[in-house]
């Protein structure tokens, strides 16, 4: 069972990677939008609050829908940077061994705000899904 400073641990990420999706940490609004996306039985704004409140930690199944809806990996949000797996990419890139070009994108897309950061996510996640289903020559 996790403890309450996990549990809290956990709503501030999850409040994190709402804002970074610009998506309002809103009890109801987090239901609502998380339900459009989970195949199993819907939860409740209650059920929502609890995970901002910092009282309880999705079950495995529901952490993947959110982590998957914010565009975090799921060992990120449930466990932080320094806990769980990340990613293999993440993990093997070091910011120093960025181009001087790629230091230059990151920089400006920091600058961006909410929002805009949100769409970038987006197009990227497009380009990356779009290149994966591309014939490798």
């Amino acid at each position: 069972m996790a403890t309450t400073s996990e549990t809290e641990a956990f709503a501030q990420r999850l409040k994190q990677a709402l804002e970074g999706s610009g998506v309002r940490a809103s009890p109801t609004a987090v239901a609502n939008e998380f339900n459009l996306r989970y195949w199993g039985r819907s939860i409740t704004p209650h059920t929502a609050r609890n995970w901002l409140l910092g009282k309880s930690i999705p079950t495995q199944d529901k952490l993947r829908v959110l982590a998957d809806w914010l565009q975090v990996s799921p060992d990120e949000l449930r466990f932080g940077r320094s806990g769980g797996a990340i990613k293999a990419a993440e993990a093997t890139t070091d910011p120093a061994s960025l181009s001087m070009a790629d230091r230059e994108m990151v920089s400006r897309y920091l600058g961006l705000d909410v929002n805009d950061r949100k769409t970038v996510r987006e197009v990227v996640t497009a380009l990356s899904l779009a290149a994966s289903h591309k014939p490798k020559a």
